[in-house]
């Protein structure tokens, strides 16, 4: 079979949406097969059947994304959200630390950095961020592509700048993580969710670390985050696991029963596929603006589409059954695999009325 009649018979067999659903940026469609699996596990609880398996699809997950990420496994943590993450790589930093951060990039990554309040944090435009690592920078703080208009940032331009100054770098890859191949090795510290471009449920999103840790202390962890778990359930936690599972927080089960089956999708696509196709529609939709005579955000190469100043129309268009978004003022469509040419033709038809 072709590879482009393997790419469409998967996608077809797993998504039936009931719209033209052009908002993955905000949160993925589920495939069907992760449905069923969320509809095994709650059986599980329902019935009082023992958890085993949600427990072995939490560490099924976290392979995979790890295969995803272009990491060791044992680089991987567990957790809640990126906030949560970006919390503890907060905490780790000495007081005065210089923090470089990118203008209006997502809250997520930045607001505990902020929090702390003995921190210096600097701002500068996204395509300032690697020309503006400087001596004394600890730390460089970026999202792999921008949640409100999917400007991509110059990773390795920044990586080389780091390394330069003795920075570490921390890119939240929620954004890119399914459809941009990802390089979270490169990175000190990388983060990701896991209900937009991974098409999993809400409730979990991954840490990569460093191998030797770089100086986090496990504030959040509990329980699972010891080596050995089931010994350690009760008083403080006497041997922390000696991988980066000693940062994790208790899984949400069932979030992990339905991710596995989505990150298998995703691998059996292959991030490079999905990436041709998302952008592939993505590039239709600029042109077809431009006919419009609309102009988009620069953001080349990038699945997220932002215009300036056709936000206000986002409402008609729900009504009219083509989700998107509106991010400060801007229309903001995000294209996944499971969207078609026709979704897009579908959207432009709208807009020029």
């Amino acid at each position: 079979m072709e590879p482009t009649q393997t790419f469409d018979s998967l996608v077809r067999a797993e998504f039936t949406p009931k719209s033209t659903f052009l908002n993955t940026a905000s949160n993925g469609l589920l495939p069907a097969r992760s449905v069923t699996a969320l509809h095994e596990a709650a059986l599980l609880r329902a019935e009082g059947r023992p958890l085993t398996p949600l427990y072995e699809d939490v560490e099924v997950c976290r392979a995979a994304f790890a295969r995803l990420a272009g990491v060791p496994v044992t680089r991987v943590a567990l957790g809640a959200s990126v906030a949560a993450h970006t919390g503890v790589i907060a905490a780790s930093l000495p007081a005065g630390a210089e923090v470089l951060t990118a203008e209006d990039d997502f809250t997520s990554v930045l607001n505990a950095f902020h929090v702390r309040g003995d921190l210096k944090v600097r701002t500068v435009p996204l395509e300032r961020i690697a020309e503006s690592v400087r001596p004394g920078t600890a730390l460089v703080a970026v999202s792999a592509a921008q949640s409100a208009d999917g400007r991509i940032a110059d990773l390795p331009a920044l990586r080389e700048a780091a390394r330069t100054h003795g920075a570490r770098t921390y890119v939240d890859f929620s954004q890119a993580a399914g459809w941009l191949p990802m390089d979270a090795g490169a990175c000190d510290f990388a983060a990701a969710v896991s209900f937009k471009w991974l098409l999993g449920p809400h409730g979990t999103a991954f840490l990569v670390v460093p191998e030797d840790f770089g100086g986090l202390t496990p504030l959040l962890a509990g329980w699972v985050a010891a080596e050995k778990p089931w010994d350690s359930c009760y008083g403080p936690v006497a041997e922390y696991a000696h991988s980066a599972r000693r940062f994790d927080l208790t899984h949400a089960l069932f979030t992990f029963a339905g991710l596995r089956r989505s990150l298998e999708l995703v691998e059996e696509l292959g991030v490079a596929a999905v990436h041709a196709h998302d952008v592939a529609l993505a590039d239709r939709f600029r042109a077809g603006l431009a006919t419009l005579g609309h102009e988009p955000v620069p953001a080349p190469g990038s699945a997220i589409v932002s215009v300036p100043g056709l936000g206000v129309r986002q409402a008609e268009l729900s009504e009219a059954g083509i989700e998107v978004s509106n991010r400060a003022g801007n229309l903001r469509a995000a294209f996944h695999l499971y969207n078609t040419a026709a979704d897009v033709d579908r959207l432009l038809d709208v807009l020029s009325d």
